[in-house]
C-alpha cells in the first residue's frame, strides 16, 4: 500500500510537470512580407502543409506550431498573378525550448510580363485578350498576367480577342512600349 505524498510535495511535482510541459510545446513561424502588389495575395506553405494565404505587406505567422526540436520549411505554395516571390530565412529547426521564429523573410517583385485587371465581367463567362500572338482567356474579375517575358523596349498592344457572351469588353493602357521597372497595370473593364 502506497503512502500518499504529503501536500506540498504534491504541489511542487504539479509545479515541476507544470514547467516541463511549458519548455515541450511548439514554437511559432512568423515573418514579413514585402513587394506584394495591391489586390495580389501569396499563398505561403510551412514544411508543405499549414497553407497561409497572404493579402498584404506586413507581418504573418502560420497557425500550426512546430515541436521543439522539429524542423521547419517555408516555401511558395502559389505565385501572386505577374509576381514571383521568394523565401529568404524560411528553413531551420526549433530549438529544444520551443522557442519561434520571426525572421522569415518573403520578398515580391513584378515578374517582366504583361499585366493588368480585369472588372465588371459576368460569372461564368469569360474574355479571350491577345497581346501579339499571345492570347489568355480571363474567366474571373481581377489581377491577369500573360505567362511571357517581356524585355524592356518589347512595343506591347493588348486587346480583346474574343468578347464574352452578353457583354462588351475595353481595353485602358493597352499599348506602349514595356519597361518592366515602370509598367502601369492594362485594366480591362467589361459592362
Amino acid at each position: 500500500m502506497m503512502t500518499p505524498l504529503p501536500r506540498t510535495t504534491r504541489l511542487l511535482c504539479c509545479l515541476a510537470a507544470g514547467l516541463g510541459l511549458a519548455g515541450c510545446g511548439g514554437g511559432e513561424i512568423s515573418g514579413t512580407v514585402s513587394g506584394l502588389g495591391s489586390g495580389l495575395s501569396v499563398t505561403l506553405l510551412n514544411n508543405g502543409s499549414d497553407a497561409l494565404t497572404v493579402r498584404r505587406n506586413g507581418s504573418f505567422t502560420f497557425a500550426d506550431t512546430v515541436a521543439a526540436n522539429g524542423a521547419y520549411a517555408v516555401t511558395v505554395g502559389t505565385q501572386p498573378v505577374g509576381q514571383t516571390c521568394s523565401v529568404a530565412g524560411g528553413s531551420g529547426t526549433i530549438d529544444a525550448d520551443g522557442s519561434s521564429i520571426d525572421s522569415v523573410s518573403v520578398t515580391c517583385a513584378f515578374s517582366a510580363s504583361l499585366r493588368g485587371v480585369v472588372s465588371g465581367l459576368a460569372p461564368g463567362v469569360a474574355v479571350t485578350l491577345i497581346n501579339g500572338g499571345s492570347q489568355l482567356a480571363v474567366a474571373a474579375n481581377g489581377p491577369f498576367a500573360f505567362p511571357e517575358v517581356l524585355s524592356d523596349g518589347t512595343r506591347y498592344e493588348l486587346r480583346v480577342l474574343v468578347q464574352p457572351a452578353g457583354a462588351n469588353c475595353v481595353v485602358q493602357n493597352g499599348s506602349g512600349t514595356f519597361i518592366a521597372a515602370s509598367f502601369l497595370d492594362v485594366s480591362v473593364l467589361c459592362n
